[in-house]
């Protein structure tokens, strides 16, 4: 008998983040944080979308502001937008790492 649907693919299949640091402020040191590895990428794609999110909100709120308070806003701002672009280039960076171990893997 045929199988119709295939094996769904095992966990080593699935790619996964790589640590990805982030949150430089150019004080002589290195940078504050970092992505953790080994995080299965639909999770880091839910966090960087909720991070997104986030930075549309607070960026709305500083357009229909009218305080002197949109310094905080703004770094607030920079921080989601900076943590979502560390999520995002993580999981490509997971990515691209997981296929050239496949790459190197098929060589030998």
């Amino acid at each position: 008998m045929i199988k119709i649907v295939p094996d769904p693919p095992s966990a080593d299949d699935l790619y996964k983040t790589v640590m990805t640091a982030f949150g430089t402020c150019d004080a002589g040191h290195g940078p504050l944080f970092s992505v953790c590895g080994g995080i299965n990428a639909e999770d880091a794609l839910v966090h960087a979308s909720l991070s997104l999110r986030c930075a549309r909100e607070t960026t709305y709120q500083i357009c229909i502001s009218e305080t002197d308070a949109n310094t905080g806003l703004l770094w607030s701002t920079l921080h989601s937008i900076e943590m979502a672009k560390a999520l995002v280039d993580a999981v490509i960076d997971g990515i691209e790492a997981k296929e050239k171990a496949r790459a190197a893997k098929a060589k030998s």
